[in-house]
């Protein structure tokens, strides 16, 4: 049931970034060229996302998940180097491609050419990432394991 659940939940989200034109790149990196012709669309679609992803979170937090034995919050309070690493790198390939996770995966079906190579490279840097914290962990010690 959980996956049918997200299955739905990610053609509801796929359908409103397509709706939105959030998967075509010159809409992103037109938002993005303050300086030159600005495209305040993607302004307005994440205000709408941000009043109901809002709402949603208000309506759900303390409250026992229909499909999930419990909740699964963030519970990090810190702002970390992996963190802002993570931020930095985030943007500029935002910005470079025009492109971010949810919208290149509802690409595909669109433009299957860029979305495969912009994916291939986003599943190259998780790997780098996972790579690097399970060195980063080998190299603490013991007492410092859990501190992150």
């Amino acid at each position: 049931m959980q996956i049918l659940a997200a299955a739905i939940v990610g053609l509801v989200f796929g359908t409103g970034l397509t709706l939105s034109s959030m998967v075509n790149p010159a809409v992103v990196l037109g938002f993005l060229d303050v300086l030159g012709a600005w495209n305040p669309a993607l302004l307005l679609v994440m205000i709408g996302a941000l009043a109901v992803a809002s709402l949603g979170y208000r309506l759900v937090l303390g409250r026992k998940p229909l499909l999930a034995p419990a909740q699964n919050l963030p519970t990090a309070r810190s702002i970390d180097t992996p963190l802002m690493a993570g931020a930095v790198l985030f943007g500029i390939g935002w910005g470079l491609a025009g492109i971010c996770p949810g919208p290149a995966v509802t690409l595909l079906g669109i433009a299957p050419g860029s979305a495969v190579l912009f994916l291939a490279a986003m599943l190259a840097g998780m790997l780098l990432a996972a790579l690097y914290q399970r060195a980063r962990a080998a190299r603490r010690p013991a007492s410092n394991a859990a501190d992150g």
